[in-house]
């Protein structure tokens, strides 16, 4: 009888420091994570001189270098 006393003394110890370790997201100011848009539609043309969209490489890693000097 005295452990299950114990361990139900435990838990509730245990459950309160959890409840109080928790931050309060309120007073932080962290402002909701918004889910990502899908990118505008953008065609360029490749090495070649053909023009690619950025559709026609759905599902493939596309890495987009702008490089300008002023």
């Amino acid at each position: 009888m005295k452990s299950v006393i114990l361990i139900l003394a435990a838990v509730v110890v245990l459950t309160a420091a959890a409840a109080a370790a928790a931050p309060d997201w309120a007073s932080l100011h962290i402002d909701p994570y918004d889910p990502p848009k899908p990118a505008p539609a953008l065609s360029l043309p490749d090495l070649e001189g053909k023009k690619q969209t950025l559709e026609s490489l759905r599902g493939k890693v596309v890495l987009l270098f702008f490089w300008a000097s002023w």
